[in-house]
């Protein structure tokens, strides 16, 4: 039976219809968005980012929770994630300082380079200086000498410096946790300029768990795509979901994730599943905007996904490239 005869007409609403009627003036980040539209096909050979499998099933923070809070936990279906805040040597004082929690849009994007780093190198260990400089001019268009990098940086010393648990439920009555770090080592610099004194990791190592972990479940994502909602975070989440998810729909038969589930996954900061429920449609117009080849339906009871291509085809990934 055909895609179209599976799936029911009734209470559902197309993309377009959830476009705003009244055009609001444009903004760089609109812009940054909407621009070029082509340069998003996923046929194209451009730069490749990922993202492990896992990680595009959880969130981290979308804002700063405060330096009081030194744990993190989200839940999606039988996976659990829990980021714990850890300490960073400061070789200024030669003592250990508390960091706070990864948050935001930059840790994402950080991860995300590292991993396709990792890659490419087909090794843990991961010199930073050069690479990210350009990854944060070119993908960012962040200067690299400016605050904005300042700010990155800050970012990948939280998500050095945290460890990560990941439960899951592998059956009735039973559960498996893992524990450990994304990142097991990293160098720990201090700027020399005494008006902008800033931590930052010039080398890190990836655990050796995480690394052959990665090397085996590697979610593929367009930079170009990433760019465009590089000022985003829940965004970049509902982009790498999808990109981890559609593809496994089985053909003709669509998978619908309740709004209660969304919300668990996606929904930190927002109480009421309708506040939520609004943010969330305003940023899935954002992710269809980049990723076209995206199917989903929207209805009452939630969100039903079909099979789609990936935002990167399979014949794009030699890893070793």
């Amino acid at each position: 039976m055909s895609d179209d005869r599976q799936r029911p007409d009734s209470g559902l609403k197309p993309i377009l219809e959830l476009l705003p009627k009244k055009l609001k003036p444009p903004n760089p980040i609109r812009d940054r968005l909407l621009s070029d539209p082509f340069l998003v096909d996923p046929s194209n050979d451009g730069p490749i980012l990922y993202q492990h499998s896992v990680l595009c099933q959880t969130c981290l923070p979308y804002r700063d929770p405060g330096n009081d809070m030194r744990t993190w936990e989200r839940m999606n279906g039988l996976v659990s994630l829990l980021v714990a805040a850890g300490q960073a040597f400061n070789p200024d004082t030669r003592k250990f300082i508390e960091v706070g929690l990864p948050y935001g849009p930059k840790p994402r994007l950080v991860l995300y380079h590292l991993n396709a780093e990792a890659l490419r190198t087909q090794s843990p260990d991961i010199e930073l200086e050069d690479s990210l400089t350009a990854f944060v001019k070119r993908t960012l268009g962040l200067d690299p000498g400016g605050r904005n990098i300042r700010t990155v940086k800050d970012q990948l010393t939280r998500l050095s410096a945290s460890d990560f648990r990941i439960g899951t439920v592998t059956g009735e009555g039973r559960a498996v946790t893992l524990k450990g770090s994304v990142i097991e080592g990293f160098e720990l610099w201090v700027t020399k300029d005494p008006q902008q004194r800033t931590l930052w990791p010039s080398k890190v190592q990836f655990s050796p768990r995480y690394f052959e972990s990665l090397m085996k479940h590697a979610v593929p994502l367009n930079e170009t795509a990433v760019a465009r909602l590089s000022h985003n975070a829940m965004a970049l989440d509902i982009y790498t979901w999808l990109a981890q998810r559609l593809h496994r729909v089985e053909e003709g038969r669509g998978v619908l994730v309740p709004w209660t589930s969304l919300h668990e996954q996606f929904g930190h900061g927002y109480e009421r599943i309708r506040d939520f429920r609004r943010v969330f449609l305003r940023t899935l117009k954002a992710v269809k905007v980049v990723y076209p080849s995206a199917k989903f339906d929207l209805r009452e009871g939630g969100m039903t996904l079909w099979q789609s291509r990936p935002p990167v085809p399979r014949r794009l990934l030699p890893l070793g490239r």
